[in-house]
């Protein structure tokens, strides 16, 4: 095995020790392996939206949002992405900025799941006061 396949096997566990670990609710120690994983395989849109995923759980929004941007600019095909990204903004309150979230994953893989999510802004608007 070349030195570039050991990088990228290594990639791939601690990534999936990171999966593990957001299964286990570690969220910090996710995160830590996440980096180890980026660090080895910088550019794995995956392991950034996976990131997201952690940093979203511990509610630090910002972080999240910078992983999501970062695995959609890195691949603007993969839809999940998109589709974390929209659920964030929800959370946030930035509904314009989920719908074209939503719109893009819809776009890449028409999921009902995605369907259902950006229908939901609508009653999420009517339902928040002043929104």
């Amino acid at each position: 095995m070349t030195s570039a396949e050991l990088e990228i096997n290594s990639a791939v566990q601690w990534q999936a020790q990171g999966c593990d670990l957001c299964a286990a609710e570690q969220y910090p120690a996710a995160i830590a392996a996440f980096d180890i994983a980026l660090s080895l395989e910088p550019n794995n849109c995956q392991t950034w939206n996976y990131q997201g995923n952690a940093y979203s759980a511990l509610r630090r929004q910002a972080e999240a949002l910078a992983c999501y941007d970062k695995a959609t600019f890195i691949n603007p095909l993969y839809h999940q992405a998109w589709f974390n990204r929209g659920l964030l903004l929800v959370e946030m309150g930035a509904y314009g900025s989920a719908l074209a979230a939503y719109d893009q994953a819809i776009t890449l893989h028409p999921d009902p799941c995605y369907l259902h999510a950006r229908a939901d802004i609508w009653l999420k608007k009517k339902l928040t006061p002043f929104a």
